[in-house]
């Protein structure tokens, strides 16, 4: 429990009305923590998934940010649409797009390229439609229906909106601010952990989405150091890793030792003999977990 508290991940229902900051200010305090931080900000108006990463989880929280999101939106229309015509508009929109922040947004006001993996048309009701979207990650849904509106002719707007998706993370993984608090009193005052255990995740599920490399213990503690890894520290890795992605660099007990970047194929890891293979980015670890079987150069 210790652990978890101090570099796991808590998935909070974020509620409408306060900012995606309070809810992680209130969460902390709940918790009893000096840091934490979250996963992709939502509205005020928007609800559902965000993922709160813990003290020294802190660390991989930004890899979360790059992951695909799904959404389900209730957009609504400004004059009646047949059902086949939406349909159509709706096709429109999958694949890649091109969309310009709104003027309200944490990053720059220029055009982007984004991904919508599917958008799925779940009722028509009038002039109100729900769909459920599933996107690459800084899709803005509000500009998303606002596009769409423009297509159809008749313009559209955000009616509500709930985030139920995020990398690994779906809404059943999901706990209530009010539930958190009530686990943890169970867990600090009545010594039950169970409650609380049940709404806490390692810090793995946070790199679920990333492939990985996993390292001999002989190499961790050079790692954590901060050195590259070289191909004699290397144990196994996962198929169809490309050159220059993103990867997770673990332990052969499955524990999240760094980020990094992979300086080659899959099938370079197998026929390259010496030199490095993995640029460490972002160490996770803390230094001196596993036995150290290097010497300073100093």
């Amino acid at each position: 429990m210790k652990t978890l508290l101090h570099s796991g991940i808590v998935v909070l229902d974020k509620p409408k009305g306060p900012t995606s900051h309070e809810v992680v200010a209130w969460a902390k305090g709940i918790l009893g923590l000096n840091k934490a931080g979250h996963s992709g900000t939502l509205d005020p108006s928007v609800t559902g998934i965000l993922p709160v990463a813990l003290e020294d989880g802190t660390k991989v929280i930004k890899n979360l940010l790059d992951t695909g999101k799904e959404y389900v939106c209730l957009m609504r229309l400004h004059d009646d649409v047949e059902k086949e015509r939406l349909l159509e508009v709706l096709s429109l929109f999958e694949g890649k797009i091109y969309q310009r922040p709104p003027v309200k947004s944490a990053v720059k006001r220029q055009v982007r390229k984004r991904e919508i993996y599917s958008i799925e048309l779940l009722d028509l009701i009038d002039r109100f439609v729900l769909v459920r979207v599933d996107c690459e990650s800084g899709t803005y849904i509000r500009k998303l229906v606002y596009d769409i509106g423009m297509v159809l002719g008749c313009g559209a707007n955000m009616a509500e909106l709930r985030r139920t998706r995020v990398g690994s993370f779906s809404e059943k993984d999901m706990v209530t601010l009010q539930e958190l608090k009530d686990s943890f009193y169970y867990y600090d005052i009545e010594g039950e952990p169970s409650k609380l255990a049940g709404h806490l995740y390692p810090i793995e599920r946070a790199v679920g989405h990333l492939r990985k490399v996993y390292l001999k213990d002989s190499a961790i503690d050079a790692v954590c150091h901060g050195a590259n890894v070289a191909i004699p520290g290397v144990a196994k890795v996962d198929k169809g890793i490309r050159k220059k992605e993103k990867i997770a660099l673990l332990s052969l007990k499955g524990e999240l030792v760094a980020i990094g970047t992979s300086l080659l194929d899959s099938r370079g890891f197998e026929s390259k003999a010496k030199g490095f293979v993995v640029d460490t980015q972002k160490v996770v670890m803390k230094e001196d977990t596993y036995p150290r079987y290097w010497k300073s150069s100093s």
